[in-house]
């Protein structure tokens, strides 16, 4: 950026403006979350404050605020962040029937997911918020059919050894079902999807459940215009918070406590209507 490196006294500091395009309009400093940018010594334009970079989020909300693309973040380049397409923008009606068009897929075509189509959806969801920003969500993704069969073998035996040691009566209704419906030749952990991915976050991530569950959130959806299906797949969920055998199989990185596994394929069916839901439950104050 044009006479920015002298602005900021070098390229150690963490933002950079270029007083060519600089408009001096304090947008970047309102709009810091932290109130990190303020006024500089050097012809009055935002400058981070001393000692600023130990607190700074890399939120780049300083590089997407500013009309004019005059500060750039070392560690969030503007070169990196492309303008917001106007063309692309979507309407209320067009997102609500995004929304509503999801479904929970338990019946996938016998097709493999390309593996580039998995990375991309990756990469979208690391867009999601986390607290804090720390961006620490981590993906462990299972294509090998083999090993996703073996993931619901030891779901199976997990429940197996529940009904041995637990009065029926306690366990959920459907947790027999699901064991005679294996038993009979179906997959009814997995549903026999290509695909598993587990997103998680290490146990000092003080939000890791919510970052885990954006994150897979924003998969699932971007994963609808790909012609791709998701489901939460809470039977592997509640055994791999608990059963060691299956823990050891999936090989999580180490001391990472937050979880949440999701199936995904491509649908064997075809959806044409936008089934309903109760009212909301709604508490004004």
């Amino acid at each position: 950026m044009r006479g920015a490196r002298e602005l900021n006294g070098g390229e150690n500091k963490m933002i950079q403006v270029d007083p060519e395009k600089c408009k001096k309009d304090g947008l970047c400093r309102e709009e810091c979350p932290v109130a990190i940018i303020d006024w500089g010594k050097h012809g009055g334009f935002p400058e981070m404050i001393d000692g600023g970079e130990k607190n700074c989020l890399v939120c780049g909300h300083c590089v997407a605020v500013c009309p004019n693309g005059a500060l750039s973040h070392k560690l969030v380049p503007l070169e990196e962040c492309p303008t917001i397409d106007e063309k692309l923008r979507v309407d209320l009606d067009q997102v609500t029937q995004l929304l509503r068009s999801r479904r929970s897929i338990r019946n996938f075509r016998e097709r493999p997911v390309e593996k580039e189509k998995i990375e991309r959806l990756i990469h979208i969801a690391r867009y999601a918020p986390t607290g804090g920003n720390l961006q620490l969500v981590h993906w462990t993704v299972f294509t090998s059919r083999e090993a996703i069969w073996k993931m619901a073998s030891l779901a199976i035996e997990w429940i197996r050894k529940l009904m041995e040691t637990v009065p029926l009566a306690s366990l959920p209704p459907y947790m027999p079902r699901i064991v005679a419906g294996w038993d009979s030749g179906k997959d009814t952990v997995l549903r026999n999807a290509p695909v598993v991915l587990i997103a998680s976050s290490p146990k000092q991530d003080p939000n890791g459940m919510v970052n885990v569950t954006l994150a897979l959130s924003y998969l699932e959806l971007a994963a609808l215009p790909m012609g791709l299906g998701t489901c939460w797949a809470g039977i592997l969920q509640r055994a791999l918070q608990s059963y060691e055998p299956l823990r050891e199989m999936v090989a999580l990185p180490e001391g990472h406590t937050n979880h949440y596994p999701m199936m995904l394929g491509y649908p064997k069916f075809r959806y044409f209507r936008l089934p309903e839901r109760r009212p909301p439950q709604i508490s004004w104050r």
